[in-house]
């Protein structure tokens, strides 16, 4: 692995050259998208073999500027490092591919050289997606889940763990405050947010920690932030994952739900979700496994609850703006409104 470069500008042609181990005479960099636990370059190359043996462009992945920051989130860059080397060439899920990864260092400086998937549409939270995108969504979900479902063996790869009595606590301790940070209307989007929502949230508060820990006998790699904004859909109709910073171990229709009930209106969920969990198992079942659709079903409706933690402490930790109090309220009232249809509540207190 080639060192770590401390910003994008030790991104010259030496230090590409050798990381993708071909001559670079010239790299134009220039940022896109506003992430919050790192940053994200375009890289235009140039040199002999651009645009045969190495493309003309690649994306690069870089951690937060502020040192602060890189070092409070090294461990969400070391398990996206070790999804792309060591866990994704194990699954089948369309991903960018890694043209070449660093360590991270102790510092939480890294670099990711991935696929720039030219030809892919950036899916919008706020809009939603139609019930076809869900189902190709849920399809290339199943090729995270279903290649190594209960495999023993991803508990030997480092930081993979399945939540314990210890991150429920954890949570426990820290749900109250985040919750009255998320629904206030000065520290937090409770303006945006309906009563029979706020209502629902409330309900769910005491039955959260546990949720962690329920179905533990069932589990996967979970990508842990699957939605459309972290999704990429191609012409042909198939969708590429992106983001694997929140990769981990658990209950894999928690993605499945996530993506269902936070990326399509609550009308087209009404009236598609059990075809889109359909599509889901069948494309499992050709991995293999050999859960029932009921069973899938009821992880499914189980799942739902999902949501209400990326959407809480995502909004009571992160870094405010207008487009993201937007999402998240529109996020939560998808949400609470699974949960209702659902039944999701019953199911998690039984």
């Amino acid at each position: 692995m080639t060192t770590p470069p401390a910003s994008v500008t030790d991104l010259d042609p030496q230090w590409l050259s050798a990381a993708l181990d071909t001559p670079i005479h010239a790299v134009d960099p220039v940022r896109i998208g506003t992430g919050q636990m790192g940053s994200c370059f375009r890289l235009r190359l140039d040199g002999p073999e651009v645009g045969g043996r190495v493309p003309q462009t690649v994306l690069a992945k870089l951690p937060a500027e502020d040192p602060a920051a890189r070092a409070m989130v090294a461990g969400t860059y070391r398990g996206e490092v070790r999804f792309y080397t060591e866990v994704a060439p194990t699954l089948d899920i369309r991903v960018p591919h890694c043209h070449h990864a660093t360590e991270v260092d102790d510092e939480g400086r890294f670099a990711l050289l991935l696929e720039d998937v030219v030809a892919g549409r950036v899916g919008d939270q706020l809009a939603g997606c139609t019930p076809g995108e869900a189902i190709a969504a849920a399809e290339n979900l199943a090729g995270l889940h279903g290649p190594r479902w209960c495999d023993p063996t991803l508990t030997e790869v480092e930081g993979f763990t399945i939540a314990g009595p210890d991150d429920a606590e954890l949570m426990a301790g820290f749900l109250p405050s985040a919750l009255d940070t998320f629904l206030d209307p000065q520290t937090g989007i409770g303006a945006l947010v309906a009563a029979e929502d706020a209502a629902t949230l409330r309900e769910a508060s005491p039955v959260l920690p546990g949720f962690l820990l329920a179905r533990r006998e069932r589990f996967a790699v979970t990508h842990g932030d699957y939605r459309l904004d972290n999704l990429l859909f191609l012409p042909d109709g198939s969708s590429v994952a992106l983001d694997w910073q929140t990769v981990g171990l658990g209950l894999p229709a928690r993605d499945l739900a996530f993506l269902v009930t936070t990326g399509l209106s609550v009308e087209d969920r009404r009236a598609c979700e059990r075809d889109v969990v359909a599509a889901y198992h069948a494309r499992l079942a050709a991995y293999g496994v050999a859960q029932d659709l009921a069973e899938c079903w009821d992880d499914y409706r189980l799942g739902a609850l999902t949501g209400l933690l990326v959407e809480v402490f995502g909004c009571a930790f992160g870094a405010r703006t207008e487009r993201g109090d937007r999402m998240f309220a529109t996020m939560l009232a998808r949400t609470c409104a699974a949960i209702r249809d659902l039944d999701a509540l019953a199911l998690a207190r039984g």
